[in-house]
């Protein structure tokens, strides 16, 4: 027993043996606490007709493990002989992290309150405000949760935290420059929300990007584009540059070029322009009455037919250009009108 009697930076061997013993017996107790909570607890709850009691029980099970594990270290430290100094300064960390990980549980319980009952109900709204201003106030309340317990922090660790503003104050200057790219974006941002130029879910092209919009924030705009890739573009971006909102437009124009063959005759030009006023009478996704044909082109090697029709606004724009190309083609093909393709007639003199 004399070597567990050695004395190591103020401790015994035996002393420091039975801090590391508490501190491995707290992290055993918090993985055990994990366990039953997964495996035994959140059975119980899922019985239960109410979802709160799930999403409380999944929020804290790992909090719960890290404080109990905190609390292994605190005892473990505290069971040692330090300087005064030594003690302060772990105590006061030990406190930092503590308050911490209670903010990290807030904001965890928050998240899944607002995911399981707040964003339904926004969903359920006929409005799309509420949908664009959800994302921002669970920002803002993210924010909120972690700068007060920053500041909580600090002050139970010992820092003046008035001192700490006051020295953030004198700075602002200096940091209202350097973020002046971060307010324009909140600017634009805001302006977004005012003037409603497009919503969450609409198409829009803007900067040479396509995608629809699915998250609009205080600082970015997220589009997914139709490759599917993710773009956040700032919210300044939309300021400066004009927005084409393409879910929008009443209806999609299509302007379709024929070529006919030069050997086609006047009355095949005409029985041509009379299939595509059949075909577009017959599709019930183009607005009808709202087509133009013409006879409008003496090209280089065809006469042109011009076929100009709009697609319903809730169609299908594709499959709808695909039917109507595909009964142009047999119809064409079952007349015997020719397309014509780039051709040369070339004359030799002798």
């Amino acid at each position: 027993m004399a070597f567990m009697d050695n004395v190591y930076y103020g401790n015994s061997l035996k002393a420091w043996f039975f801090a590391i013993l508490i501190v491995i017996g707290a992290f055993i107790l918090g993985k055990v606490v994990y366990w039953i909570f997964g495996n035994i607890i959140k059975k119980l709850t899922s019985k239960t007709k109410t979802k709160l009691d799930d999403i409380i029980i999944d929020m804290i099970e790992e909090p719960v493990m890290l404080a109990i594990i905190l609390a292994g270290f605190w005892y473990g430290f505290n069971s040692l002989n330090f300087s005064i100094g030594v003690n302060n300064f772990f105590n006061k960390a030990l406190m930092f992290v503590v308050i911490m990980n209670i903010a990290w549980l807030i904001s965890r319980l928050f998240d899944s309150i607002y995911t399981e009952y707040i964003l339904p109900l926004a969903d359920k709204t006929e409005t799309d405000l509420d949908d664009q201003i959800m994302p921002v106030i669970k920002k803002g309340i993210h924010a909120i949760i972690w700068i007060i317990a920053i500041i909580v922090g600090l002050d139970n660790a010992g820092y003046n935290v008035g001192a700490i503003l006051a020295g953030l104050g004198i700075g602002g200057l200096a940091l209202a420059m350097a973020a002046k790219d971060t307010v324009s974006n909140i600017f634009g941002g805001a302006m977004i929300f005012l003037d409603k130029p497009f919503k969450i879910k609409d198409r829009i092209k803007i900067a040479g990007f396509d995608g629809n919009v699915e998250e609009i924030g205080l600082r970015i705009t997220k589009l997914r584009t139709l490759a599917g890739t993710e773009v956040s573009i700032p919210n300044a971006t939309f300021i400066g540059n004009p927005v084409e909102n393409i879910s929008r437009e009443p209806s999609r124009k299509v302007i379709l070029n024929l070529g006919l063959t030069y050997d086609t005759s006047e009355k095949d030009i005409e029985k041509g322009m009379k299939i595509l006023e059949n075909i577009a009478n017959k599709n019930n996704d183009i607005i009808n009455k709202n087509f133009k044909i013409a006879f409008n082109n003496f090209g280089d090697f065809s006469l042109g037919i011009m076929f100009i029709y709009y697609i319903k606004k809730h169609s299908d724009i594709l499959n709808t250009q695909t039917k109507i190309n595909l009964d142009i083609l047999k119809e064409f093909n079952n007349n015997k009108l020719n397309m014509a393709f780039p051709t040369q007639t070339i004359e030799l003199k002798k």
